[in-house]
């Protein structure tokens, strides 16, 4: 235990005894009477003030246990009995005590009778804290915090940028730079774009300077701002979307002018289009003497980018990002579109943004990339982002200098945080590092609860109930067909059903399997997968299975809108299947009287329960299903028993088992 809390001391983490503190309780026979306030030793003696005021002071155990009581005791008043105290998740010793209305030294001398050594400033968890509390006399409750401006909506569409908006007073609300994502093909020069947009190198920075990537940086056009996230693609652009955070105003796509629409281009366009963000293409390789513009903006067009050279409200900019051919004209582009979009923030107050992404540098430690979306973010802020916390002890900019400040779409890498958030993840200034520890614990104990729940992802037999609710408004669909030619008869038949109380949004229609790709879409729009005569592959069938997502297979187009079209009107029945448990193989047959047949068996594979329903295979064909009435291991009745061990079952209604039969134990599981 003290190796345990000495390495707990060092991480800076809370001290948790529970189990310590129980298992000496149980050795000390029962509750410990509770230690007053200036009790001596371990708090096991009672103190003279609580003797009576003739008792004479202590001189040993035997003087005390010698000293006669006196004949008539003094009436004491009763102690009126005390209201339930608040404790947060984690506390330091010398805020319990004044909490408990007690010195420090009393927890201490507990805790160390205990076998635990602490300190005034120990950090201990609320389990310990409630153990030093009976000790006390004393009752105490969680005390929870209330993040209501921070959490992310279940079902809701907005985003914090959205929240952060509408909670803040518009005549404090001031413009800012316009954030910017760069998505497209591999290849097709998205990072000799950013590289041309910075016109800079690692070799160019300051001196002293840090020296590793930093995931967004800004430019300055015309005395105007413009931050760029320098993220590997669409993937992490909606890794970031799935977990509520959406902090990109503007998508540049990246298309070449050689090459065309390729796959990931359409991806692409399907992961801007569900974020709700405006596109820019970049026409990007015009230099290149096999280059076909007039070909690519027909392909846009297909997809429904009409440039607007051709009548339509898409932006294209032909460029060359290696020659450096209207990389200007390109920007300017991006701030006319920032200016119809009239982004605005709050610069003053705790800063509120988002993690782009966090690792760990072998100098400056624990270090996140962070975008502040409002307020003012200084060094030595505490901050909680995501399940981690810490206080700023350096910020950088995207070129390696020292900066004190950093207001909204600024992006810029801290260092103090005592572990590494994920990128997504929502961070917020806070008051203190006591709160900061606190909301820290309280999350992480929130994710390990969440970890045995169920996922809350939208399933088609959910949707009813929900847009009845009027938490969602449209189904969001991700069409994957096996060839072209059934794409578009699947996906008319699927919008026809859209009706006035709710629409079908096709976020993506595409031929092939499903991919993990449209998994990760599916976990960021909330929307379901319709397969028709395809497959899943098997990364993206457990990351389904993981996030919740509904994967629904289909060989007949009449059976796919029959499904939809009973989910819109709630009609739609759930559908469960047999899960197999385990099986036995059965041994010998006993005849019991007044019971009938028995089957000795052996439990192959996995586990045998009683209750459970079982098919019984003989020859492995199908003979008989029923119910497991009874389950023993010798003469006694058991719950299950697992593979290796024999045991006697009976099933309902089967009464001609032989040796060699397969008993296979399953279960109904809810597949859709």
């Amino acid at each position: 235990m003290k190796k345990r809390l000495n390495q707990s001391r060092k991480r800076q983490e809370p001290v948790s005894a529970p189990k310590r503190l129980d298992a000496a309780r149980r050795r000390g026979g029962g509750r410990r009477k509770p230690v007053t306030a200036g009790a001596s030793g371990s708090g096991r003696r009672k103190s003279s003030r609580r003797r009576g005021k003739h008792a004479p002071p202590h001189r040993g155990d035997a003087t005390a246990v010698a000293t006669p009581e006196p004949a008539v005791k003094q009436a004491q008043p009763e102690k009126p009995e005390s209201s339930v105290i608040e404790v947060p998740e984690v506390i330091s010793v010398r805020d319990l005590a004044k909490k408990l209305d007690t010195t420090p030294i009393d927890i201490i001398k507990i805790l160390m009778s205990y076998g635990t050594m602490a300190t005034i400033n120990e950090i201990i968890d609320f389990d310990t804290a409630t153990i030093v509390a009976e000790e006390l006399g004393k009752e105490i409750q969680r005390e929870t915090i209330v993040e209501e401006e921070l959490e992310e909506s279940e079902t809701g569409p907005k985003t914090l940028r959205e929240r952060l908006l509408e909670m803040e007073d518009p005549s404090k609300l001031k413009p800012r730079p316009p954030v910017v994502t760069v998505l497209g093909h591999v290849d097709h020069g998205k990072t000799t774009l950013l590289d041309a947009i910075r016109n800079t190198s690692v070799a160019e920075r300051e001196a002293g300077g840090i020296t590793q990537h930093i995931a967004a940086y800004q430019i300055e056009l015309d005395g105007r701002k413009i931050t760029f996230l320098d993220t590997p693609g669409h993937a992490a652009f909606t890794a970031m979307r799935a977990r509520g955070a959406q902090v990109t105003d503007i998508v540049i796509l990246v298309v070449a002018a050689d090459d065309g629409v390729m796959p990931q281009t359409d991806e692409a366009i399907d992961h801007a289009r569900a974020a709700h963000v405006p596109i820019i293409v970049a026409l990007n390789k015009i230099d290149k003497p096999n280059a076909n513009p007039e070909r690519v903006m027909q392909q846009l067009a297909d997809r429904g980018l009409q440039p607007e050279e051709w009548g339509g409200d898409t932006i294209v900019v032909p460029i060359s990002a290696k020659q450096r051919i209207n990389i200007d004209t390109l920007l300017e582009n991006v701030l006319l579109v920032a200016d119809v979009m009239d982004l605005k923030a709050n610069p003053e107050g705790p800063a509120v943004g988002t993690v782009i992404e966090a690792l760990q540098d072998r100098r400056l430690g624990n270090t996140a990339t962070v975008l502040v979306q409002k307020g003012a973010l200084h060094r030595g802020d505490p901050i909680v982002a995501g399940m981690e916390w810490g206080r700023i002890r350096a910020m950088f900019d995207d070129r390696g200098k020292k900066v004190e400040e950093a207001g909204p779409s600024m992006p810029v890498l801290i260092t103090g945080l005592q572990g590494l958030p994920q990128a997504g993840d929502i961070f917020q200034v806070v008051e203190n590092d006591r709160l900061a520890r606190q909301i820290s614990a309280e999350r992480k104990e929130k994710a390990r609860t969440e970890e045995q729940e169920p996922s809350k992802a939208l399933s088609l037999e959910d949707f009813y109930a929900q847009m009845q609710s009027g938490a969602v408004k449209d189904l969001n669909l991700i069409v994957k067909v096996d060839v072209q030619g059934s794409l578009e008869p699947v996906v008319k038949s699927l919008e026809d059903l859209s009706t006035d109380e709710v629409g079908i949004r096709i976020l993506r229609k595409a031929v092939g399997d499903i991919t993990e790709s449209d998994v990760m879409l599916a976990v960021a729009s909330r929307a379901l997968i319709i397969g028709f005569n395809v497959k899943v592959d098997p990364v993206a069938k457990r990351q389904a299975e993981q996030q919740g997502v509904d994967i629904r297979l289909y060989n007949v187009i009449y059976h796919i809108v029959e499904d939809i079209d009973k989910a819109l009107q709630g009609m739609l029945e759930p559908v469960y299947e047999d899960k197999e448990l385990g099986r036995a193989e059965v041994r010998a047959v006993f005849r019991i009287r007044g019971r009938g047949k028995v089957m000795g068996c052996l439990v192959t594979d996995g586990v045998i329960r009683r209750n459970a329903d079982a098919i019984i295979l003989r020859h492995g064909e199908e003979i008989h299903r029923g119910v497991i009435v009874s389950l023993k291991r010798y003469q006694e009745d058991v719950p299950e028993v697992r593979a290796g061990y024999e045991c006697g079952i009976a099933v309902e209604n089967f009464t001609d088992p032989k040796e060699g039969d397969i008993i296979v134990a399953t279960e109904k599981v809810r597949v859709r």
